[in-house]
């Protein structure tokens, strides 16, 4: 055995201090916080109180009046969408019936206090008086029985017993038969809050038992700044576009756009080179949605619409290699066509703020220069042409024959063109020239869309002459979009239609030319002054839109070839054609019912009811033929709807002194 050197005994390291010491003289070392859980948004943001939710004001306000009245219901039926916040509301309802106030004395309150001990174990989870069961998964009738059995005991904590049933349409036949009685009849401490998606699938017999609340869907403008808020609190820099990209992914949904917010925020956590985190844009939430960007979704819309293929295609190419599926682009054009046929048919919603930005600028441009027809054979395409995509086994194979289809039938008439025309003996158009207007340039003829002829196709493109800025508005189109095949030879003017000789007939070639939104305007909200074509004094009524002046002056100088003036007056002016209308019909009634034939008859049939006089002679809109006057003024003779010019003195009944005809020679049917 040989000795230790003590130089080689210092060289070794002494054992870890494990614990305290013998003498206590070590201290223990400190053990590694255990990190909490992480609880995603919508768990952390999920609402508490009434005042919490979004959106859903309605409801809201009614249970509030219900608690304060002490009127509260035994059985309450929510419906939505998912996300809306049913089950939520469920369990605040829960809240408000048992809370008992931070001092223990508190009654049913719809301003829970949270605190009380009833309060803190609903929040949590785990009251033994609030029993929550999922439809989906106990849809059978011994789960109602175990239900029913329940609610024969008193609670055990709380002041009321609360069931919260779960996607309730789940249930079968035989156990929502076995729940109606109860459901009738609860004991005073039982209450049931029911959820469900399908609403039409709950038995008509259990909803007649309940109080149904329908929670709406939440607008995009709510949920954006509803999210812009709990991007604030999580201090995460959140662009506004990209919160609009992902309130509008949400569809409604609360808790939808929370969990894509989560992922949004964890993609734009990442850190640069100096260590500051990146604010999260729209176009890297586009890019984690697979979407495509807006400017590019109008970019491709455009090119369809100009039927150029080659560069719909490249756009698809380009969309594709940021990351957006094909199907998701149809859509996005689907959805744009819907909008642009909204924006078409109602001009106040260009400023609604629910709608984004491009929409209520670029949109409204873009359907100012497309019919109803055209947006909805768009429409059909694009709808049929999400179907194949999904049923494809290329996808992106198949949105590309979608959009080629739609770039050769953008300049094709549509079938009640080709109709007309083969029936008035025209010919047909030759397909070459985009459906959008072309911007022109010096003093030359100007090209526009042609209205004419009512059809459901893109229109021609033809040349009118320059016309002043009230007459036709020039169209904004993208320079990619200006081909030199596009644009048409210069040649004369040519009128499509007869320049109108009155007001009714212009109303008649703005309803021949689809424009049923003017239309209706000039029928009901248009007062006319004075008539000497091609000059027109109207005054509008206070609902009529602003540019219904210039709208008629464009669309008159288009079909017709020649400049018109619409003038608005303050004179007072003739009634609205349907106000002319309402009273030519009293008229007639009028007059039907103190004629002597009828009054005969009313005598012969008791009982008998004068519906509705028909006036042969009147126009399409019911009214009197227009008179002709002559040089002097006087009235010549009556021209009827068709021109054919007819005598003024002809009786519109028999005279008074008719004689009855004898019964037996009428057939009564």
């Amino acid at each position: 055995m040989t000795e230790t050197d003590p130089s080689s005994a210092d060289l070794l390291p002494e054992p870890p201090a494990i614990g305290p010491g013998l003498f206590g003289d070590a201290p223990a070392p400190a053990l590694p916080a255990k990190a909490a859980p992480y609880r995603v948004l919508a768990r952390t943001y999920r609402p508490s109180r009434f005042e919490d939710l979004i959106g859903q004001d309605a409801m809201v306000r009614i249970l509030r009046r219900a608690f304060a009245t002490g009127r509260i219901a035994h059985a309450f039926m929510l419906t939505g969408v998912r996300g809306t916040g049913k089950t939520t509301t469920a369990r605040i309802i829960a809240r408000c019936l048992n809370c008992t106030g931070p001092d223990g004395q508190g009654g049913p309150t719809a301003d829970p206090c949270g605190v009380c001990s009833n309060c803190r174990a609903i929040m949590a989870d785990r009251h033994p008086d609030v029993i929550e069961m999922d439809a989906a998964s106990r849809t059978g009738v011994d789960d109602v029985r175990e239900i029913i059995e329940a609610t024969r005991f008193r609670p055990m904590e709380a002041r009321v017993k609360v069931f919260i049933i779960d996607e309730v349409h789940m249930l079968s036949r035989n156990a929502f038969n076995a729940l109606l009685k109860t459901l009738e009849e609860p004991p005073p401490h039982v209450k049931f809050v029911f959820a469900t998606t399908e609403l039409r699938k709950v038995p008509i017999t259990v909803l007649s038992r309940c109080q149904k609340f329908d929670l709406r869907r939440v607008s995009t403008t709510e949920l954006a700044a509803h999210f812009g808020r709990i991007a604030a609190t999580e201090k995460v820099s959140v662009s506004p576009e990209a919160l609009e990209i992902i309130a509008r992914a949400a569809d409604g949904s609360v808790r939808d756009g929370l969990s894509l917010l989560d992922q949004a925020i964890v993609m734009g956590s990442v850190q640069d080179g100096s260590g500051a985190p990146q604010p999260i844009t729209a176009d890297a939430v586009a890019d984690m949605l697979g979407l495509a960007d807006q400017g590019l979704v109008f970019d491709l819309f455009e090119r369809i619409m100009t039927g150029d293929a080659a560069s719909v295609l490249a756009a698809l190419d380009q969309a594709h290699e940021r990351g957006a599926d094909a199907g998701l682009v149809l859509q996005d054009l689907l959805s744009l066509t819907h909008n642009l046929s909204r924006l078409k048919a109602s001009l106040a919603l260009r400023n609604s703020p629910d709608l984004p930005q491009i929409l209520r600028g670029r949109g409204a441009e873009l359907a100012d220069r497309l019919s109803i027809p055209v947006l909805g054979r768009a429409w059909q395409m694009l709808l049929k042409g999400v179907q194949e995509v999904e049923q494809a086994p290329d996808r992106r194979a198949a949105a590309e024959m979608v959009l080629i289809r739609l770039c050769y039938l953008s300049d094709q008439p549509s079938p009640g063109d080709l109709v007309k025309r083969l029936t008035s003996g025209g010919e047909l158009p030759r397909p070459a020239a985009p459906s959008l207007a072309l911007p022109s340039g010096g003093d030359g003829p100007r090209a526009v869309m042609a209205g004419g002829g009512g059809g459901g196709g893109m229109a021609m493109l033809r040349a009118v002459p320059d016309a002043s800025p009230i007459d036709v508005m020039p169209a904004a189109v993208p320079q990619a979009l200006v081909t030199p095949a596009a644009m048409p030879e210069p040649t004369e003017p040519t009128p499509v239609v007869v320049a109108p000789a009155s007001f009714r007939e212009v109303i008649s070639l703005v309803r021949e030319l689809k424009e049923m939104t003017l239309y209706g305007h000039l029928l009901h909200s248009v007062h006319l002054v004075r008539f000497a074509a091609p000059v027109i004094e109207i005054r509008p009524k206070p609902d009529a839109p602003r540019d219904v002046a210039s709208r008629l002056a464009g669309l008159l100088a288009e079909a017709t070839g020649q400049r018109w003036t619409i003038a608005i007056s303050t004179a007072a002016g003739e009634a609205t054609i349907d106000e002319q209308r309402t009273a030519a019909d009293n008229q007639r009634e009028q007059e039907a019912s103190e004629h002597p034939l009828v009054l005969a008859i009313m005598d012969a049939f008791p009982g008998a009811k004068l519906e509705g006089v028909r006036d042969p002679m009147a126009d399409e809109y019911r009214l009197p033929p227009m008179v002709v006057t002559d040089d002097h003024g006087a009235d010549a003779e009556t021209e009827s709807a068709s021109g054919a010019l007819l005598p003024d003195d002809l009786p519109d009944f028999a005279p008074p002194d008719a004689e009855l005809t004898d019964d037996t020679d009428m057939e009564i049917e």
